[in-house]
């Protein structure tokens, strides 16, 4: 009885092992060094834009029912370049906070006033950008990804963006790419002692 058993488990295995062997399958090697296509990689970037919250600062937005929405054809434009700057959060700088503006493309705090950059393929964005800036923007926190660019200001988390993988970015960078390009130059930072009192 027991060698029926052990017999009849060891033809099942035998059998289980065949069915997992097709050859049609790729191999676990295989398929982990597959290229990814150029859909897959802007849906990878899509899928990264949308979890770590590129939105919230780099769309305007609307206020709608539940709150802030954003502003589909603006999506990723950044501050709008032809909105009027309020100076009236300076009480910001003294008191130890930094406030965001309603849509929070704008953060006034300690380093004066920024502004949410156009990420869209327009050449006021990234259209124009090579992976190389988009990378060293990110993990160096330089503007415009240029050696001599200023450092990126607060609320721009680069430092910890910067932690990507260069897939991770690349994929990004890929999406960004190919949204809709917006033509929205926003406004450069302003220093705090150059805000009005």
């Amino acid at each position: 009885m027991k060698r029926a058993l052990i017999l009849s488990l060891v033809v099942v295995g035998v059998f289980a092992l065949i069915q997992c062997t097709d050859s049609k399958a790729p191999s676990v090697h295989e398929a982990a060094s597959a290229q990814p296509t150029h859909q897959d990689t802007v849906q990878r970037g899509e899928y990264l834009v949308n979890a770590i919250g590129c939105d919230d600062c780099h769309s305007p937005k609307r206020m709608g029912a539940q709150g802030p929405e954003i502003i589909p054809e603006l999506r990723l434009s950044g501050y709008p370049g032809d909105r009027p700057f309020d100076n009236m959060a300076l009480q910001s700088l003294t008191g130890g906070w930094y406030l965001l503006n309603v849509d929070l493309t704008c953060a006034v705090g300690p380093w004066g006033a920024s502004f949410s950059a156009n990420l869209t393929s327009d050449e006021t964005g990234v259209g124009n950008w090579t992976f190389d800036q988009f990378k060293k923007a990110l993990k160096e926190g330089k503007y415009k990804g240029l050696d001599s660019g200023r450092t990126l200001l607060p609320p721009m988390p680069w430092q910890y963006y910067g932690k990507l993988n260069d897939d991770d970015l690349a994929a990004i960078f890929v999406y960004l790419k190919s949204i809709t390009p917006v033509r929205n130059v926003p406004p450069p930072p302003i220093p705090p002692d150059q805000l009005k009192k």
